[in-house]
């Protein structure tokens, strides 16, 4: 039997936080807010994450725009116990990943990067069997 792509994308971001000891969850957020997998521990709401992504990605885009920067590539928030990193997934999806304090962020960009690309791929593929 085919793995669903919540399976599937949920296997991505396994693979992240896996590869990556660094990223402490993950989770793919569609535009609007809606989250699709997720890899999160029990203290944080898949929900409330969902809705901070969408709103964190509706307002870098704003303002990369307005203020001429282009289109959006990513946004990094710094906290003062770690990161969190939302890179876009395509264009229906964002890959939200939460990452430790004193990280090597190079290392852990380039693995963010890479599970962006698969989790676009996976929803790329959903969406022509859908259509086709």
């Amino acid at each position: 039997m085919a793995e669903s792509r919540e399976e599937r994308l949920r296997s991505a971001l396994n693979e992240l936080v896996t590869r990556s000891a660094e990223v402490d969850a993950a989770a793919v957020v569609s535009m609007d807010g809606l989250v699709m997998a997720s890899v999160l521990p029990n203290t944080l709401e898949e929900d409330r994450l969902g809705a901070m992504s969408a709103a964190l990605l509706s307002l870098g885009e704003r303002t990369s725009e307005e203020l001429g920067r282009g289109e959006l590539a990513q946004v990094f928030v710094e906290g003062n116990a770690g990161y969190v990193f939302l890179m876009a997934a395509g264009e229906d999806a964002v890959l939200t990943a939460l990452v430790r304090k004193g990280s090597k962020l190079g290392l852990v960009l380039y693995d963010v990067k890479g599970a962006a690309k698969k989790i676009a791929e996976i929803i790329k593929a959903e969406f022509r069997i859908e259509y086709e």
